[in-house]
C-alpha cells in the first residue's frame, strides 16, 4: 500500500461511499433508439386503371388450359420423387429445441431468481456512513447473518467511520458498531442492538461454477433493494483495488468474478446462488470503460471463519505463515524448471525477502525456492491456493505442509501464527 500524505483529494458528500474510493463510473455514450417504422408518411402508388380488350380472351383461356394440364404433370413428377409414409417415418427429427420447452425453462429461471431474492432481500441492509469532519460520508450495503445484530459488509464501507447508521428492510433504523475489521480482505463486521432479525442464509462458495446463475443485491446510487442478474464468469481472479485519488491500493486475491452488474453503493451486499444462499459478498467493480460489466465478491468461504470468531465473542484474526508465493503454473514450471505443473513457490517477483524473519516459517525452515505442494494432504491448484487452505485455520493451529525441495519431497509442520 502507498500513501502520499501531501496528496489531498475532495470528495463529494452527496455521492455514495464507491464515488468517494474508487471514483465515479464512467460517462457513457448516449444512444438513441430508431423508430420501428418509417418516420417519412407512406405515399400510395398512382393508380392504374386496367385496359378492357376483348380480343385478349381467346389466348388467356388457352393459357389456362395449359397452366392446368402443365401443374397436373409436374404434381405427377414430384410424387415420384417423394419418399412414402413408410420412409417419412424413418426420417429422424429435428434437434431444434421446443419452443414450449425454452419458455418453460426462462419461467423457471424467473420464479427460481425471485425465490431467491425473497429469502435474501429481508436481511440485506443499507450502512451510512459518517467520517471525521471533511471527510464526508458514504453509503454501502451489508446483510444480517445472526438474528441477534451481526451483519457483514465491505470494510471500505466502514472504515474510518465516526458514525454508522444501519437501515433495514423494513424501514427501522439503529446505530451500528464496528465488531471488526478483517486484516486479510476487504470485509469487517457491524453489530446492532436488535434481536429477531431476518437472516440471509449463507452457501458455499465451494464447487462454484462458471455459467452458473448469481444474483446482486444491493443499495446501488441509493436506489434500495436492487436486484440485478447474472452467471459466475470466472473464479479465483485477482485485481488491484485503487481509490479515485489513487493514493491507496491494495490486492484482492481469490474473488468470484461475476456479470451481474454491481454498481457505487453495492458494496457489501450479498451475490446470492438460485437457491437463496449467499456465495458472496459484493466488492468491486470496474470503473474502466473497457472493463465495463465486470463486478468483483469475495467467496463466502473466506468470510465463514470470521464470522465465527464475531459470533464466539472473539477479536478477528487471520492464520499467518509468513512467506512470499508464486503459484506455480506450467508456464512458471518451465520457466524455473520445477519438474512439477501446481503448489505453490516460496519467492517473489520484486526482490522482497521471500520469508519472513522470525514467522512460522522461518521458524520451520522453509526456504525461497521450496514449493509447497499440500497443506494437511489436499493439493494446491489454481483453484485451491495456499491461502484458501489456510484460511479455515485458527492462529494456533499445526498445519502439515509437503514440501518439494531439490526434486525430493518432505513433510513440514508449521504452527500458525496471527496475521499482522
Amino acid at each position: 500500500m502507498t500513501h502520499d500524505p501531501n496528496r489531498t483529494t475532495q470528495h463529494d458528500q452527496t455521492q455514495p461511499l464507491e464515488v468517494q474510493q474508487y471514483g465515479p463510473q464512467p460517462r457513457r455514450a448516449a444512444w438513441h433508439a430508431t423508430p420501428a417504422w418509417s418516420s417519412r408518411a407512406s405515399t400510395p402508388p398512382p393508380s392504374v386503371r386496367p385496359r378492357r380488350d376483348l380480343r385478349a380472351l381467346p389466348i388467356i383461356a388457352i393459357a389456362v388450359v395449359a397452366g392446368i394440364v402443365s401443374g397436373a404433370l409436374s404434381a405427377v413428377a414430384v410424387s415420384n420423387l417423394m419418399p412414402d409414409s413408410a420412409g417419412l417415418a424413418a426420417v429422424p427429427a429435428s434437434d431444434t429445441p421446443d419452443a414450449n420447452a425454452v419458455s418453460d425453462l426462462r419461467i423457471d429461471e424467473s420464479s427460481a431468481v425471485i425465490s431467491a431474492v425473497d429469502r435474501v432481500t429481508p436481511a440485506v441492509v443499507t450502512i451510512q456512513s459518517t467520517g471525521s469532519p471533511g471527510a464526508g460520508s458514504g453509503t454501502g450495503s451489508g446483510f444480517i447473518f445472526e438474528a441477534s445484530g451481526f451483519i457483514l459488509t465491505n470494510r471500505h464501507v466502514v472504515a474510518d467511520s465516526q458514525e454508522l447508521v444501519v437501515m433495514l428492510n423494513d424501514g427501522r433504523q439503529f446505530a451500528g458498531t464496528v465488531y471488526g475489521i478483517d486484516t486479510l480482505t476487504d470485509l469487517a463486521i457491524v453489530t446492532i442492538d436488535a434481536q429477531d432479525l431476518p437472516t440471509a442464509p449463507i452457501g458455499v462458495s465451494a464447487g462454484l461454477e462458471p455459467g452458473q446463475l448469481a444474483i446482486a443485491i444491493g443499495n446501488p446510487l441509493g436506489y434500495e433493494n436492487t436486484v440485478t442478474t447474472g452467471v459466475v464468469s470466472g473464479l479465483g481472479r485477482q485485481i488491484v483495488a485503487s481509490d479515485a485519488a489513487q493514493t491507496s491500493a491494495e490486492q484482492l486475491n481469490n474473488l468470484i468474478q461475476t456479470d451481474a452488474a454491481i454498481n457505487p453503493g453495492n458494496s457489501g451486499g450479498p451475490l446470492v446462488n438460485s437457491a437463496g444462499q449467499v456465495i458472496g459478498i459484493n466488492t468491486a467493480v470496474s470503473t474502466s470503460e473497457e472493463g465495463r460489466g465486470i463486478g468483483f465478491a469475495i467467496p463466502i468461504d473466506v468470510a465463514k471463519p470470521i464470522m465465527r470468531q464475531a459470533l464466539d465473542g472473539q477479536e478477528l484474526v487471520r492464520p499467518w505463515i509468513g512467506v512470499y508465493y508464486i503459484a506455480v503454473t506450467p508456464v512458471i514450471a518451465e520457466e524455473r524448471e520445477l519438474g512439477i505443473e501446481y503448489g505453490a513457490l516460496i519467492g517473489t517477483t520484486g526482490g522482497e525477502q521471500a520469508v519472513f524473519p522470525g514467522s512460522p516459517a522461518d521458524v520451520a525452515g522453509l526456504q525461497a525456492g521450496d514449493v509447497i505442494v499440500a497443506v494437511d494432504g489436499e493439493r494446491i491448484t489454481a483453484e485451491t491456493d495456499l491461502s484458501m487452505l489456510v484460511i479455515p485455520h485458527q492462529p494456533g493451529d499445526t498445519i502439515t505442509l509437503s514440501v518439494l525441495r531439490d526434486n525430493a519431497e518432505r513433510d513440514v509442520e508449521v504452527t500458525l501464527g496471527e496475521l499482522p
